[in-house]
């Protein structure tokens, strides 16, 4: 078999085995606990499901008090998601992702050459309000656990 690591943004909510069963109006198999901890979960497309605790804190971090992972944040923003560090000083900052796309209509003559085209990179809003194009991450913020998701 493949390997696959997965990443997605979901909804949840602690419910017990028992209680999913009744908000799906079902009746709890003979064989199974009503006791048993875990987790409402909702993704994107509305699809709704029960996760065992131990499998759903194995496979999801909660990320609304800046606790993701570098690593997170570059996954949210390949979904489009703005991010930032509960860490920085200046307000309204946020890094995104831009995707590459094709630039025309530029002058022959200067140091690009004419028309090209520009590969995928990050950039910030600045606390002032503009935008850094080609932002670079630090070796802290690389390593950094508070990382959160900017609405």
């Amino acid at each position: 078999m493949q390997k696959y690591l997965g990443v997605k943004l979901i909804e949840a909510k602690p419910m017990t085995r028992g209680d999913y069963n009744t908000y799906r109006g079902w009746t709890i198999p003979a064989d199974e606990n009503p006791f048993d901890e875990g987790f409402l979960v909702v993704y994107p497309d509305g699809y709704e499901s029960w996760s065992p605790k131990q499998q759903f804190e194995e496979a999801y971090r909660e990320i609304d008090e800046g606790s993701m992972t570098f690593g997170l944040a570059i996954e949210a923003m390949r979904k489009g998601l703005k991010v930032s560090r509960k860490g920085w000083n200046g307000k309204g900052m946020f890094i995104f992702l831009r995707e590459g796309r094709r630039i025309t209509g530029v002058n022959p003559d200067s140091p690009m050459g004419g028309d090209f085209t520009s590969l995928p990179h990050f950039c910030m809003r600045s606390a002032q309000g503009d935008c850094v194009v080609g932002w670079l991450a630090s070796q802290t913020d690389m390593l950094a656990e508070d990382w959160c998701i900017v609405e």
